[in-house]
C-alpha cells in the first residue's frame, strides 16, 4: 500500500488491508511467487506482525527483466512453480493444529494461541468435564464456522445465520440435556456479565440447558481477565485441565437457572 501510495500516487484508507491480502497477496502466494509469513509461520492469522516475502525463486526471474536471461529464467518458473507451491503449501499444513471430534471427524485448526487453547477444550476438557458429549460448534481465527453441525443446532433452537455469534466452542451432551458455550481466550473475551447477557438473548428459544464457561491457556491469562468473569459461569484452565473453578457458589458444574 505504501509503494503504490508512492508510485502510483494512489492512496487507500488503512482499513484496506485485509481486502489487499485477499484479493491481492492471497493469488501471489498461490502463485508461488509470495511467501506468508516466512520469519515465523506459526503466527497467527490476526497477528499485527503478519508479514510477506517473495520466494528466491521468483526474485531470480525479477531480478533478470530486461536481460537475456529473462525469457529462459520465466520459463522456468513457470514449469517448477507448481511443484514449489505444493511444497509451501505442505509446510504450511504441517504447522496446523489437528484435532479430532468425537463423532470422530478430524478437522485443522490455524495456527495461533488462541486455536490451541480451542484444541485443548476438544482433547482435554470435552472428556472430563462433558463426557459422552458431540461439539455442535467450533470456530477458526482464520475460518469463523470450521465445525458446525447445522441439523442438531436448529434442532435445539440456535440460531446459526452469520450474524448468531456464537462462542468459540458448542458441545452438547444428549442424555443430560446440557449445553457447553465455551469462550476460549488468549486476549479478550471471557464470558463477562455483558457476554453473559448477549448469549441469553441470543439463545433465548434454546431447549437445552446452557453452562458457560471461559477457557484460558494459563494462569497469567486467567489472572487478567478474573475482575470481568460473570457470575454463573465456569472457568477452566488448560495448563491445569482436571480442575475448574467455579463463579457459581451455590452449585459445581451445572447449568445456570
Amino acid at each position: 500500500m505504501q509503494f503504490v501510495k508512492e508510485v502510483f500516487r494512489k492512496n487507500y484508507a488503512a482499513n484496506t488491508r485485509e481486502t489487499f491480502r485477499r484479493q491481492v497477496l492471497h493469488f501471489f502466494v498461490q502463485a508461488g511467487m509470495v511467501i506468508y509469513n516466512p520469519d515465523n509461520p506459526n503466527l497467527p492469522v490476526n497477528s499485527p506482525n503478519a508479514h510477506y516475502a517473495l520466494t528466491d525463486s521468483v526474485l531470480s526471474v525479477l531480478k533478470s527483466y530486461g536481460t537475456s536471461k529473462w525469457k529462459r529464467k520465466l520459463k522456468q518458473f513457470k514449469i517448477e512453480n507448481e511443484e514449489l507451491t505444493k511444497i509451501y503449501n505442505k509446510s504450511r499444513n504441517n504447522l496446523l493444529i489437528n484435532v479430532k471430534l468425537s463423532n470422530g471427524k478430524k478437522i485443522k485448526l490455524s495456527p495461533g494461541k488462541h486455536n490451541i487453547v480451542q484444541a485443548a477444550v476438544i482433547k482435554k476438557f470435552a472428556p472430563r468435564f462433558a463426557h459422552n458429549s458431540v461439539v455442535l460448534y467450533i470456530g477458526d481465527t482464520a475460518k469463523k464456522d470450521l465445525y458446525v453441525d447445522e441439523k442438531k443446532l436448529k434442532s435445539l433452537g440456535i440460531p446459526i445465520d452469520k450474524h448468531s455469534k456464537l462462542p468459540d466452542v458448542v458441545i452438547y451432551n444428549k442424555s443430560k440435556n446440557w449445553l457447553y458455550l465455551i469462550e476460549a481466550v488468549t486476549s479478550h473475551g471471557p464470558v463477562s456479565s455483558r457476554r453473559f447477557v448477549q448469549l441469553e438473548d441470543l439463545l433465548k428459544n434454546c431447549k437445552a440447558e446452557k453452562i458457560y464457561a471461559t477457557a484460558f491457556p494459563d494462569f497469567m491469562e486467567f489472572k487478567k481477565h478474573s475482575k470481568n468473569i460473570a457470575w454463573e459461569t465456569e472457568v477452566w484452565i488448560a495448563e491445569t485441565p482436571e480442575h475448574m473453578i467455579h463463579f457459581n457458589g451455590d452449585k459445581f458444574l451445572g447449568p445456570a437457572k
